[in-house]
């Protein structure tokens, strides 16, 4: 039986323990000593590290983890990460014995030009990093917003049970902006709700699913007329092409406060 713990880390990281009550992979660890906590506390062993991109809150932890525990770094073939082991790309496939877990590897350019996600179709479950946040996505530091939506229509395509654990507790400041972008959808409004009350009591907005964030994230809803009529009426838009939406609501969003 396999679980997911979620380990905080800085001011707002997620990082992620897969285990089986005895070995575990992480997820992205940014910082080693609250994965190395996390595993005294549950009595567990490192088994394997997986990485969705270069960036230092998602690897800084990794050389001293490797320090602790000699295993296998699985990560991007298309960045430049020193500690990766086994190199990973589109149609790759992660398969450990301990934990027993088999992950599909995907491709989702945009945040970095070469960020991969890992879909754990057994459990629907999918580890995105900093591509496909609760209510949002990521800025886009390499790529382009082409990439950006091929990236995030290829996790929309996942089962809409899929859980989705994202690096980072955005969600709050994410749906104020979808709010903001489509103010009459009455399924933002109320997960403004239920979120907001996860956070008063300590807890964690994540993991959400792909079906809750087709309803909700305006960066998978940006086909929507009412999101063009918004951003005509709000002059981030000029031309309701696909695209010039996506970019227009992408730019409004790293300004919005």
């Amino acid at each position: 039986m396999l679980n997911v713990l979620t380990v905080p880390a800085f001011q707002d990281n997620y990082l992620w323990l897969i285990h089986d009550g005895k070995r575990a992979a992480v997820v992205d660890p940014g910082d080693a000593a609250p994965i190395l906590a996390a595993l005294e506390e549950h009595r567990l062993s490192l088994a394997a590290i997986l990485l969705t991109h270069h960036h230092a809150d998602h690897v800084g932890g990794v050389p001293e983890l490797l320090r602790h525990f000699q295993v296998p770094v699985f990560g991007p073939r298309n960045e430049t990460i020193p500690q990766v082991t086994q190199p990973l790309g589109e149609g790759d496939t992660v398969t450990l014995d301990a934990p027993v877990l088999k992950l599909e590897v995907l491709d989702v350019p945009g945040h970095t030009r070469g960020h991969i996600a890992y879909f754990a179709s057994e459990q629907d479950w999918l580890f995105c990093g900093d591509t496909l946040f609760a209510g949002g996505c990521g800025r886009l530091f390499e790529g382009t917003p082409e990439q950006m939506v091929v990236s995030l229509a290829k996790l929309a395509a996942l089962p809409d049970k899929t859980q989705i654990f994202c690096a980072h507790e955005y969600t709050l400041a994410n749906l104020r902006f979808a709010h903001e972008v489509e103010p009459e959808n009455l399924a933002i409004s109320t997960r403004i709700q239920h979120e907001q009350a996860k956070r008063d009591e300590g807890r964690p907005t994540v993991p959400s699913t792909i079906g809750l964030e087709k309803l909700t994230n305006p960066f998978l809803r940006y086909r929507e007329p009412g999101i063009a009529d918004r951003l005509l009426a709000t002059g981030h838009l000029s031309d309701r092409e696909p695209i010039a939406v996506f970019t227009a609501l992408r730019q409004w969003k790293n300004s919005y406060r």
